[in-house]
């Protein structure tokens, strides 16, 4: 049976054998920024490096492959450029980006990197973010820069959105009767004041 995890792995395995495949190094080496290498087109003009073969990097590549429809080699350079800048959280910004700008409710949609399960698929330790003291025990979580751990639960959060519509057009429909209510009397008041002719 397939875990959330195994996908995972068989996401970063994809990608970084398709890049082995056409000779792409799964790091982008770091350079100089006034002195890249003119020969290796793969090169960075960065000084910070970039590894190809995390799950940041290849979930990046792929929901830009997948956009453009496009092969990753296509990607490869703006999958670098996200990640240098904004690191993992800027998944959570491409996500944005990819749909027109409009923020992701990550309850309805399943966070692309993190798969819903609303914690860091990485499973870093507590000193490598740098949790205070007080909070490096056995079951501490840290949950997922992209989506901030959200509840991935559509079934759930789509009947309490319903109803909190549901209650809204009542609300609604209710001031409108008023309203017309009330119309109707001063229409009523004013013909009755008219004078006749």
């Amino acid at each position: 049976m397939l875990t959330v995890f195994d996908q995972f792995t068989r996401c970063i395995t994809d990608v970084t054998t398709q890049l082995t495949a056409l000779g792409i190094p799964l790091t982008a080496p770091a350079a100089p920024p006034a002195d890249p290498d003119p020969t290796d087109p793969w090169a960075s003009s960065y000084d910070v490096p970039v590894d190809r073969s995390t799950l940041a990097w290849s979930t990046a590549v792929t929901m830009l492959a997948d956009h453009h429809h496009t092969s990753v080699d296509r990607q490869v350079p703006a999958a670098d450029a996200l990640l240098r800048e904004l690191g993992v959280r800027g998944l959570a910004q491409l996500h944005s980006d990819l749909h027109h700008g409009a923020p992701v409710d990550y309850r309805f949609t399943r966070c692309p990197y993190c798969s819903g399960i609303g914690e860091d698929p990485t499973r870093p330790t507590c000193e490598d973010i740098g949790c205070p003291p007080e909070y490096q025990f056995a079951g501490h979580d840290h949950i997922c820069p992209v989506c901030r751990g959200d509840d991935y639960q559509p079934q759930w959060f789509a009947e309490e959105h319903m109803q909190k519509l549901e209650d809204l057009l009542a609300g609604a429909i209710q001031k409108s009767e008023e309203h017309a209510s009330l119309r109707y009397r001063i229409w009523t008041r004013l013909h009755r004041r008219a004078p006749r002719s």
